[in-house]
């Protein structure tokens, strides 16, 4: 039977979820059990410790996609490494955060906890040192790591301290900071980024960092005792710890790093050189090969099981689809605003409000909807209210005019995602049995990392081609020469610098045209390859809405 309460839980405030989180994060932690022994004295100081560190990963996973510009500007990054700055983090976290939560079981949440905030700190000041972007994309890829390790404990801790009286108060303030600070976020970071430099988003993290382990090593309890049945004296009471699926763990962070860098210097290179097309076959053969293990695995990180559920599988294509959308609009959205249309990191970060305002304050009025008309409905209006957001990033006249042009798009956006939240939530949990609702909520939070991870280098395709495409019509009409409109190009030598930074027109171009027509014709091409972006983002959106109302049924069991 599935989860007799689930209609009462999807009108908790799981709709208010960070913009940057899992729609299924605040069922993770209801899917926790309760800790054994006496109850923990300290559950405000554990709440803060937990919303410290879970806003530690959802900030940077956010905050630093206002600071690409400027990081590409210093570092000389080209596209493809810019990409990477994002991908690196996402690829660790999504292929490993199964792995993560598996192994606070194992070792123990404050542990983990601990351990995963203590990699991620010293991957940030590493990320603040980078003296060039290989460096940077490295240090990135380590704090994918630790934040793998930190955001499972910091839910699974909340889960087992709080009892089922208390849980809904904490997760209210677990989702309302969370809230907050991901509105705030990229604002705040974009501050920084203009006062100081963009390495100083990565330093903002160590006082945090040092504040949280300080909180967990007061307030958090251990749950390795020596009555756990997963703990150290398990091996003397007969029984077996769990073993962690390294196999799989492996398997699909290749899997997924090979199709994701041959996706990405596809942009530049076309799907027809050899080490594309290598790159692409090789990740898709190795995810074949982890979906075998698991398979046959007798511990899976993703049990396949789960997935024969057609509202299961169903509900995570819908997350695929959804989470692509958005987080390729995301990533692509803030760089065109400061190169196209001059906008300052801090006015891109506070172009973005749009969205989490509009789902933190429709929350709870949407919140209640799933069970007054069920999430079949509700998911296939709100993934089409959505593209609805994401095509309005894409009219003519959004270009620059942030009040008539952006702004609507992104509270729409907005109200669609507020809708969509919920229900897919409860669909994913009314799914599966009760006791499986914590593997389906975790598999469930790895989808929408990963599609966020393929959305930047697929979309990455579409942005650099839309706006070669654009920008060579442009400088045709102008009667530039090949060889000066070679350097201008997006995909030759990184993305073009125009709007506030449009004085590197390259050499040769004005012999033929005027600065200002060149300089014209760059932030138009980017416009372009934003819009083209939002067009297949709203196609993605919108086969997500068809798809739920297609497959999805009324769930009375899994």
């Amino acid at each position: 039977m599935a989860d007799q309460h689930a209609p009462a839980l999807a009108r908790r405030p799981s709709s208010a979820l960070p913009a940057q989180a899992s729609p299924c994060d605040t069922l993770a932690i209801h899917a926790q059990p309760l800790g054994l022994g006496p109850p923990c004295r300290r559950k405000k100081l554990v709440l803060a410790a937990t919303i410290l560190g879970s806003s530690m990963a959802f900030i940077d996973s956010s905050v630093v996609n206002v600071a690409l510009p400027s990081i590409q500007t210093e570092l000389g990054a080209s596209v493809a490494a810019i990409q990477w700055v994002v991908n690196a983090y996402l690829l660790f976290l999504g292929a490993l955060v199964l792995v993560g939560g598996s192994l606070g079981d194992t070792l123990g949440r404050r542990t983990v906890f601990i351990a995963g905030i203590g990699v991620f700190t010293l991957a940030s000041i590493g990320c603040g040192l980078a003296p060039d972007a290989r460096a940077l994309i490295a240090a990135r890829a380590v704090q994918g790591i630790g934040a793998a390790l930190l955001v499972p404990s910091s839910l699974a801790i909340i889960g087992a301290v709080f009892d089922d009286k208390e849980r809904g108060r904490a997760i209210g303030t677990w989702a309302g900071v969370g809230a907050i600070t991901s509105a705030l976020g990229p604002v705040a970071g974009g501050w920084l980024v203009d006062a100081f430099s963009w390495r100083a988003i990565f330093f903002l993290n160590v006082p945090v960092a040092c504040a949280t382990i300080a909180l967990a090593i007061i307030a958090v309890p251990d749950n390795r005792r020596k009555d756990d049945p997963s703990g150290p004296a398990a091996a003397l009471n007969g029984h077996a710890p769990p073993r962690l699926d390294w196999r799989g763990a492996v398997t699909a962070t290749a899997g997924l790093a090979g199709l994701t860098y041959g996706l990405t210097i596809a942009a530049a290179r076309g799907f027809g050189d050899h080490r594309v097309l290598a790159l692409i076959v090789a990740g898709v053969l190795v995810l074949a090969g982890f979906v075998a293990l698991e398979a046959k695995s007798p511990n899976p990180m993703m049990p396949l099981d789960v997935f024969r559920s057609r509202n299961f599988a169903s509900a995570n294509l819908v997350t695929l689809l959804l989470y692509f959308g958005l987080g390729g609009a995301l990533f692509f959205l803030p760089f065109t605003l400061i190169r196209a249309y001059g906008y300052s990191a801090t006015e891109a970060g506070a172009a973005l409000l749009p969205v989490p305002v509009t789902i933190g304050v429709l929350s709870r009025f949407t919140g209640g909807l799933t069970g007054r008309y069920g999430a079949r409905v509700l998911l296939g209006i709100g993934p089409a209210i959505a593209a609805l957001g994401f095509a309005m990033l894409a009219l003519p006249w959004v270009g620059g005019e942030y009040w008539r042009g952006f702004f609507p798009a992104l509270v729409v956006l907005g109200l669609g995602m507020t809708i969509t939240v919920a229900p897919l939530t409860t669909t994913v949990m009314t799914s599966v049995s009760a006791a499986r609702t914590g593997v389906a909520s975790g598999i469930n939070n790895a989808v929408a990392r990963v599609a966020s991870l393929l959305a930047i280098a697929v979309l990455g395709i579409v942005f650099v081609w839309s706006h070669d495409a654009a920008l060579d019509a442009r400088l045709d009409a102008l009667h530039v020469p090949d060889a000066a409109r070679q350097t201008a190009r997006l995909a030759q030598t990184g993305l073009t610098q125009t709007g506030s930074d449009a004085g590197s027109v390259p050499s040769g171009v004005t012999q033929s045209a005027s600065h200002a027509e060149v300089t014209q014709a760059q932030t138009e091409a980017l416009g372009a390859a934003l819009r083209a972006v939002a067009l297949v983002s709203a196609v993605c959106a919108l086969a997500g809405g068809v798809l739920a109302a297609v497959t999805i049924r009324s769930q009375h069991g899994p």
